[in-house]
């Protein structure tokens, strides 16, 4: 095994394809060309802030020519025996528990510790994360079991607003191209969807499949089937000047924008009135719109007459019932990391992102 160099490039010494994914893998996990190891002369481990030059399939030890092979990027059994070469590798390793202690640094005291044992940190990267009111960069880690994302700060040296996703509960989805929006795919947990892009469609590929083949590994590992319930991601604010349920309410600097917890649709105050207990998203009851509430109402009310007509208590009414009432100021309508009468003619089941158009262009 080859000495590890000690010389660490700096994010901003790398252009910005270098910087956009990094794939942390172990010299010697696959055998080298001597081409191959001539060219690892000079090259580093990267780790927060700290990034290696060079194509990602040389960091991962994978033969470059493979890596590079349309074939083999779409074998999965290709993906799934160099992440398990990295992961045997890397495991209980000292290089690896520096990555992330260097990581864990990097988010400070606000920040909730990532080494587990098993745990292994395999690459890193810059994506554009849409939020609410705009697309910011974010910083994302790929761990064999979690996915960490937060906020970039101090030249990308310090993060903030650290989030962890257990990847047995993600499921990928790829969005389709427009002028505006390329190389966006979507993340879908039960708790929370988002929307990410990349900056080149080579780039999304390689995030995609590491994910992915992440999620199979770690749901084998846990015997869990894949998750099937999502949570609907929020519509952007700039998608639409007007409720998106009523459509007659315009919004303005005094009239402002929330957002349905249930279907993610932008709509006014008076169309989102009602609140709903939804337990996978908030052990509170969170603000749903109108036709939501409509919706979820009457699913709880068949679902207790099923109930009842099987001879099987039910809930004490008390509890059973859905909390309803006007929403006010306690409800964080925000998607941020912390920094009507027409209601038929707007399902909840549209698939705003799949559309590949803004929602306002189907009112002209």
């Amino acid at each position: 095994m080859r000495r590890v160099s000690h010389h660490h490039p700096r994010t901003s010494e790398l252009s910005p394809a270098a910087r956009s994914w990094r794939l942390l893998g172990r010299r010697g996990a696959v055998p080298l060309t001597p081409a191959q190891e001539e060219a690892w002369e000079g090259r580093s481990w990267a780790a927060c802030g700290v990034n290696l030059q060079g194509a990602w399939g040389e960091r991962s030890g994978v033969r470059a020519s493979e890596a590079e092979s349309p074939g083999k990027r779409a074998d999965v059994s290709w993906w799934s025996r160099q992440l398990e070469t990295m992961v045997d590798h890397l495991a209980n390793t000292e290089i690896n528990s520096q990555r992330i202690a260097a990581v864990e640094s990097c988010f400070g005291a606000s920040g909730q510790p990532l080494a587990l044992p098993g745990r292994v940190l395999l690459g890193e990267g810059v994506l554009t994360k849409e939020c609410r009111k705009k697309a910011k960069p974010r910083i994302f880690f790929l761990f064999n079991d979690i996915l960490v994302y937060g906020s970039i700060v101090l030249n990308k040296r310090k993060y903030r607003s650290q989030h962890i996703i257990p990847l047995e509960e993600v499921t990928l989805e790829l969005l389709p191209e427009t002028l505006q929006a390329k190389n966006r795919w979507m993340i879908k947990t039960a708790k929370k969807s988002f929307v990410v892009s990349a900056a080149s469609a080579t780039e999304r590929q390689e995030w995609i499949s590491h994910i992915e083949e992440c999620v199979r590994r770690q749901l084998r590992a846990t015997g869990r089937p894949p998750s099937t319930e999502h949570a609907a991601p929020w519509i952007p604010d700039k998608a639409t000047d007007i409720c998106m349920r009523c459509t007659q309410t315009r919004f303005s600097a005094l009239t402002r924008r929330h957002h349905c917890r249930k279907c993610g649709f932008v709509v006014c105050a008076e169309c989102s009135r009602q609140r709903f207990l939804l337990p996978r998203l908030s052990p509170k009851p969170v603000r749903v719109c109108s036709l939501c509430y409509r919706e979820l109402a009457a699913q709880q009310r068949q679902e207790e007459a099923e109930e009842q007509g099987a001879g099987s208590p039910g809930q004490p009414a008390h509890l059973a019932r859905p909390i309803c009432g006007a929403s006010s100021g306690d409800d964080d309508d925000s998607d941020e990391d912390k920094e009507g009468s027409r209601d038929g003619d707007w399902p909840s089941s549209v698939e705003f992102y799949a559309s590949g158009v803004a929602w306002s262009a189907f009112h002209s």
